[in-house]
């Protein structure tokens, strides 16, 4: 986080006083959703409190005797004698002695916290070397002024296979790089931001997140059925296709109305240390010799995984059926994303001289670990909601409840996407981060819409449409505030709602275009998410 000191937030009330100039029912609109997101407490706090509200209301709901019919076949794994679920009382002796006895094991055996760890022990090798950086910048210092933004937004999307990389390197050297082209340079900070943070759920490799709303996932859909499995890859086809609509949708977002819309720059009004540093540098020979070896390392990296999955010999297919879906190479997907960074990583620092022996590797596992302290925390408190949600019973009961009540309105066909997913783009306003997001809504809807017949993956490529096209307008957003001081440092006047003013195209039309593509991908051509990715979901 810079120094740079955010201006008063446009259309907030500044100390002391009323807003300047007239107020439209769109301000007011963008200060309801300041003021909504400022109202909720820190994520820890949430989960601290849902935890305990689950713990209260299953106490309640236990003593009502509330319980619903098992939708589950005969015999299914969980299901009563009586075919009856029924509210679970926490509050009685047994209950809270195994709270006491269970936060530990809540808390390590939480699916998303090792894969989240394990991926970012290769990340931070592969930040550490220089690679990302270098390869940031040679996408787009690389790219001609006619191309430039494009190659900003597409370098922005796939910036999300190493996490918080393109927040830290890409935006604001997308900034310097409009500018160095004479353009406005926060039109070059959106589009860059509505690549990394607005297109979050589209790449063309696995990263950290997916296997981090994969675990969540499961867990979700093991309330119904305890078996079932969902891989890191469970989105990915929808996620490559995603790629390009993101990359165009934001690149004519900008050329056509972010930047017309800003104007002329005025240098008056920037910090005149802005360019100074070495973030606008090309690639040095010793760079591009390093992006070279880098390149022969990756290969490497994917003739290896083709030699483990490919052949019928290979090592990580199904050692039963040989399947090459269902595999323990897509199962154990985030050793692959470690493998990768630290090979790639390694292989460019050595060359560079970045990374000389083993003590640097650890560095950068360390120092990406070191990151992670808040991530940890949350996971904590996340993980406890989780459990006592599934011990109460409290998110089956809703989950059958919700899918009766969706049957008998008649909301069971496709359009019921159409709702969760501004559902999403809603709750994505109040709460932030991803998986905080998804831990608490997924006990919810994944079982839910399970029971009305569609898949954990499908539902899961829903919500990501949704958690990421709302992302560039929410202050509750865990980077926005550092974009927004970057900002002011082009122009002392932005507030927070000039940002969200900038961005709100972009999260219009990548919402409607996304959904659109959704439609389509799933329901009109019938085409899987992912691999092995199924589109309906028959309980039992």
């Amino acid at each position: 986080m810079t120094d740079a000191t955010p201006a008063t937030p446009t259309g907030s009330t500044p100390p002391g006083g009323p807003p300047p100039g007239k107020r439209n029912a769109f301000t007011r609109f963008l200060d309801g959703v300041e003021w909504l997101g400022n109202c909720l407490p820190h994520p820890v706090t949430l989960f601290f409190l849902l935890a305990v509200a689950i713990v209260l209301l299953s106490g309640l709901f236990g003593a009502m005797g509330v319980a619903v019919e098992d939708p589950r076949p005969l015999g299914a794994s969980g299901r009563s004698e009586d075919g009856m679920i029924r509210a679970v009382s926490l509050m009685t002796d047994d209950g809270l002695r195994r709270i006491f006895t269970s936060l530990v094991d809540n808390f390590t055996s939480f699916a998303p916290l090792g894969v989240v760890l394990v991926a970012m022990l290769g990340v931070g090798v592969a930040e550490r070397s220089g690679l990302l950086s270098a390869a940031v910048r040679g996408i787009v210092l690389g790219a001609s002024p006619k191309v430039v933004t494009m190659a900003i937004v597409f370098a922005g999307v796939l910036s999300n296979t190493a996490s918080e990389m393109g927040y830290v390197v890409l935006i604001p050297l997308a900034g310097a790089v409009y500018y160095s082209l004479g353009r406005h340079p926060l039109a070059g900070m959106a589009a860059a931001f509505a690549g990394v943070s607005g297109g979050y759920s589209a790449n063309l490799l696995i990263g950290t997140v997916d296997p981090l709303l994969a675990g969540i996932t499961e867990e979700a859909a093991r309330l119904i059925d305890p078996t079932y499995a969902v891989t890191a890859t469970a989105s990915y086809f929808f996620m490559v296709v995603s790629v390009f609509l993101v990359t165009i949708i934001g690149s004519l977002v900008s050329i056509y109305i972010v930047e017309p819309k800003l104007g002329a720059y005025d240098k008056s009004k920037a910090d005149p240390e802005i360019l100074k540093g070495g973030s606008m540098d090309a690639l040095t020979d010793k760079e591009k010799k390093g992006l070279k070896v880098a390149g022969l390392a990756v290969l490497g990296v994917f003739a290896v995984m083709a030699l483990t999955l490919i052949p019928d010999w290979g090592l990580l297919r199904d050692p039963v059926t040989g399947d090459r879906i269902r595999s323990p190479f897509f199962s154990g997907f985030v050793t692959w994303i470690l493998l990768f960074f630290l090979v790639v990583g390694f292989a460019y620092g050595r060359t560079v001289g970045t990374m000389k022996n083993d003590r640097d590797v650890i560095d950068g596992m360390a120092s990406a670990i070191s990151t992670l302290g808040l991530y940890v925390v949350i996971v904590f408190f996340a993980a406890q909601f989780v459990a006592f949600f599934g011990w109460s019973n409290l998110g089956a009961i809703t989950a059958v409840n919700g899918a009766t009540f969706l049957q008998n309105s008649g909301l069971t066909g496709p359009a019921v996407f159409m709702g969760f997913i501004l559902i999403c783009c809603f709750v994505n306003l109040m709460i932030g981060s991803a998986s905080a997001q998804w831990a608490m809504t997924a006990p919810i809807f994944v079982p839910m819409l399970m029971l009305i017949g569609y898949s954990p993956e499908v539902i899961q490529t829903a919500y990501r449409i949704g958690d990421s096209t709302t992302n560039i307008i929410t202050p509750m957003m865990s980077y926005f505030g550092l974009i927004l001081a970057w900002a002011t440092r082009y122009n002392k006047d932005v507030g927070i709602g000039t940002m969200i003013a900038m961005m709100l195209p972009y999260s219009i039309f990548f919402t409607i275009g996304w959904t659109i593509l959704f439609f389509l991908w799933v329901f009109g051509f019938g085409l899987p998410v992912g691999p092995g990715s199924p589109t309906y979901y028959t309980p039992g």
